[in-house]
């Protein structure tokens, strides 16, 4: 009788990828977008405690907070769209992988797992940090804002990776850093793994994370592949 084939081989798992704070640290570089925005706008500039609240949401979100009316749909959208190319103008030439983000990819490349990637990233954004990291080919499927009506914490983006991925969303794991991000991945059904790049261990398994890490050179594909397996 043949053993049976290791547990990678059972059955295709997927890792699905938030983008800030997970591959790249931009919090300074979007925070900068912000206050630049605000100096635009003639508003008072966002402080830390105000970013760290709101970050990981959509812009429209976040522009309800900064803004001193109630703005309109088109506003919003207007305003959304100058914040990233600032953001975009800013980070030029400035991103750069967090410590054990690419490592952690290819390892599950060659692994044989599917990655995706569900963010509130702009996919303008998304498609510049992929192409600065030298990740562009390495991901299955990607979800952006654009491609979702409600973000996170609505489990949508995540639901919508996995389905892209052909993956049902039990054999997939998400890693988040914001705690928004790792309650929509458990209303989605998968594994939650969140890294404390942006938020305290607290928040985060108060969110309900089944595994927290303070950096990714704490994961492996084992590791990942393990946490899968558990029902």
């Amino acid at each position: 009788m043949s053993a049976p084939p290791p547990p990678h081989e059972r059955a295709v798992k997927a890792v699905i990828f938030d983008v800030d704070g997970v591959l790249v640290d931009t919090g300074r570089l979007h925070l900068e977008a912000w206050r630049a925005l605000a100096r635009e706008l003639s508003l008072p500039p966002p402080d830390e405690r105000w970013f760290r609240r709101t970050f990981g949401r959509r812009n429209e979100e976040i522009l309800k907070t900064l803004l001193p009316h109630p703005p309109s749909q088109g506003e919003l959208e207007r305003l959304s769209r100058r914040k990233e190319a600032l953001f975009r103008r800013l980070a030029k030439g400035k991103i750069e992988p967090l410590p054990g983000a690419l490592a952690l990819v290819r390892a599950l490349k060659r692994r044989g797992f599917r990655l995706g990637i569900g963010t509130s990233t702009p996919p303008e954004n998304l498609q510049m940090i992929l192409e600065e990291l030298g990740l562009r080919g390495a991901f299955d499927a990607w979800v952006t804002g654009a491609d979702v009506e409600r973000g996170k914490p609505d489990p949508d983006v995540f639901l919508k990776a996995a389905a892209r991925l052909g993956v049902p969303p039990a054999r997939c794991a998400v890693i988040e850093d914001a705690p928004a991000g790792v309650e929509a991945a458990k209303r989605a059904g998968m594994r939650a793994v969140a890294v404390t790049t942006t938020a305290e261990p607290e928040a985060l398994q108060a969110k309900g994370a089944d595994l927290v890490v303070g950096s990714l050179r704490a994961l492996t594909p084992e590791r990942l592949d393990a946490l899968l397996e558990v029902q």
